[in-house]
């Protein structure tokens, strides 16, 4: 039976992969003077801020500093209006709320970023499980973060279901022994299937059913 449900936070319930490329392609240029592209940042995506920086630096020659990461959550905060919550994120949750469900956020960002996203999705019954990228020591696809989520909540990795978009997010969700669905925001349908995905949804709400009708883990 599926008791806990495990969001990741970008690209799942918030459009923010736009926000964050655009306020770390800022820190890159206040840094070092380079203008990097959005592309560069894509296969980074679901890795963690530090990894996504990191890797578009590395295209250009230039190293990693924590400082970079820092600067673009500055500009990312102060431009929060960048960040889109996705038709019915709000909904979804309240309703699993609702249902009896127990929710967790298990995002590889910072808290600061996470914080910011959950002020734009404003909801009415708070999530009291978000574990954060400075939370666990492994990045995405290692299942640290999930495992941790699902221990936080008191809940067992059996009973346990993630969504997520992208598929570092969704190999680590069936590391840990969970089922997992993906949303097709990041990645098509065929690359988070081949990922692992268990299932796979174009609308983020229509995890709704999905979940309410799932009775075993195998």
């Amino acid at each position: 039976m599926i008791k806990l449900v495990i969001f990741d936070m970008d690209g799942v319930l918030v459009d923010s992969e736009p926000a964050i490329t655009q306020a770390s392609i800022d820190s890159l240029r206040e840094a070092y003077g380079i203008e990097a592209k959005h592309e560069d940042f894509k296969e980074f995506t679901g890795m963690g801020d530090d990894k996504f920086i990191q890797g578009a630096a590395g295209k250009y020659g230039k190293g990693y500093d924590v400082k970079l990461k820092l600067r673009a959550y500055e500009i990312y905060t102060a431009h929060k209006e960048r960040v889109k919550v996705f038709p019915r994120a709000k909904d979804l949750i309240q309703d699993l709320i609702y249902s009896g469900f127990q929710c967790a956020v298990a995002s590889a960002s910072d808290l600061v970023k996470v914080k910011v996203n959950l002020e734009m999705i404003n909801l009415d019954e708070p999530i009291k499980t978000i574990i954060t990228g400075t939370d666990v020591k492994n990045k995405k696809p290692d299942p640290e973060i999930f495992l941790k989520a699902a221990e936080t909540a008191g809940i067992s990795p059996a009973n346990s279901l993630v969504i997520e978009d992208a598929i570092s997010g969704v190999q680590a969700a069936k590391a840990a022994g969970m089922t997992c669905i993906g949303v097709t925001t990041s990645f098509e349908r065929e690359v988070l299937l081949e990922a692992g995905a268990d299932y796979v949804v174009n609308e983020l709400y229509d995890a709704y059913e999905i979940i309410k009708n799932i009775k075993n883990i195998k």
